[in-house]
């Protein structure tokens, strides 16, 4: 009797690989951006230890297989790639199943018979800013029953929304710059009380200000206004990425940044780092921190007792925002020596160039390691609530 078509025993069975999805792109402005960091990621991948499925989401939502050609993913001539650059179908797409019993990724292209891409196991979501940081692939993905890299569904929304951040870490007691939130049924409502208020916060509290827009990432839409006369413009652009707008009272002091990730016993932090004041740029904005690539200061020149504050904090962060896998936690150091926390980042510029990655090389975790330990991370984690 040949037993060739017998079922093998598990012992016999060959072991898959995990496949991890890596996803990037998306409906924000932080798109571009989103794309570098795909193309780090898939470098820096273990293809020994892990299958790897790149999938791009369109500017326009639509979920598309992408090419694994990560020297293709690079800002070139001052321009960042897109996913449409790297779909290898202009119809093709991408459907995961919203089903935890069923990991199996289906290709669709119109007129052909759907083609099963096997299941996955962790999704790499490489994405940032609404639609993709900010909790709503983080809930498709939940639904889903799949693992992924980084924070939950409130965590992600937390640390999206930059009034509901400084909230939160309010009222667990962290120390925050003041700022002033118009909505947008306010301003709909009363645009001249709103402007009555942003007036009264800068009698308070002189200029500069800080326009952004609320709920944005990589500085985009954000303006440093001097007075009176270039608030409107600041506002127009705030409004254009998010109607809901957030100003800041200027900090006097050195920018400081930390990160923070989740190991086994629980979060760590990373050595500090320092980001200079860019000499061609009014603040450390999107072409500082991407085009002309302003070097940061790494490790922070600071005392023992100043880094080992820092590094405190940006774990109470995390902690506080409930956060998963990692964040990069922003400070400002006063003159008065007092760190005052900024923002967190729950899926931080992630280029061997950005910060976060380069705070933890100094740290003694490489880039490629550093990947590794967020999947790994991911497949220890089930879905569910958290």
């Amino acid at each position: 009797m040949s037993t060739e078509n017998l079922p093998q025993s598990p012992e016999q069975q060959p072991t898959r690989k995990p496949r991890v999805a890596v996803v990037c792109g998306g409906r924000s402005s932080e798109h571009g951006i989103s794309v570098v960091t795909a193309g780090a990621v898939l470098k820096a991948i273990d293809r020994t230890k892990y299958e790897v499925l790149p999938i791009g989401i369109t500017r326009d939502g639509r979920w598309a297989l992408t090419a694994d050609e990560p020297e293709r993913m690079a800002i070139t001539d001052r321009r960042t790639p897109t996913v449409e650059d790297l779909a290898e179908s202009g119809e093709g797409g991408v459907v995961l199943p919203v089903d935890p019993g069923n990991r199996e990724v289906v290709y669709t292209e119109p007129g052909s018979v759907p083609k099963a891409l096997g299941e996955v196991d962790v999704v790499f979501p490489v994405l940032h800013g609404p639609y993709g940081e900010d909790g709503t692939l983080q809930g498709l993905l939940e639904l889903s029953g799949v693992p992924y890299v980084g924070s939950g569904v409130l965590s992600s929304a937390v640390g999206q929304d930059k009034e509901y951040m400084k909230r939160v870490f309010e009222s667990f007691g962290l120390k925050v710059g003041p700022y002033l939130v118009i909505r947008p049924r306010e301003w709909e409502a009363d645009e001249a009380g709103a402007r009555r208020r942003i007036a009264d916060f800068a009698g308070e509290h002189g200029w500069p200000l800080f326009v952004k827009p609320a709920r944005a990432g990589s500085s985009i839409g954000i303006t440093k206004v001097d007075d009176f006369s270039g608030l409107d413009d600041a506002l127009a652009e705030a409004r254009r990425h998010d109607p809901k707008i957030l100003i800041e009272a200027a900090l006097r002091g050195r920018e400081i940044e930390c990160g923070v990730l989740e190991f086994e016993d629980g979060p760590r932090a990373s050595v500090p780092a320092e980001i200079p004041p860019p000499d061609a740029h009014a603040y450390y904005d999107f072409e500082a921190k991407y085009i002309d690539s302003t070097p940061g200061i790494v490790p922070a020149p600071l005392t023992e007792e100043e880094t080992a504050e820092v590094q405190r904090l940006a774990v109470e962060a995390f902690e506080a925002a409930s956060c998963e896998g990692l964040v990069r936690a922003d400070f400002f150091l006063t003159e008065d020596g007092e760190f005052v926390i900024n923002e967190i980042n729950t899926m931080p510029g992630f280029t061997p160039i950005s910060m976060y990655p380069q705070m933890w090389q100094a740290s003694g975790i490489a880039y490629p390691e550093l990947v590794d330990r967020l999947i790994q991370a991911a497949l220890r984690r089930s879905t569910g609530l958290r």
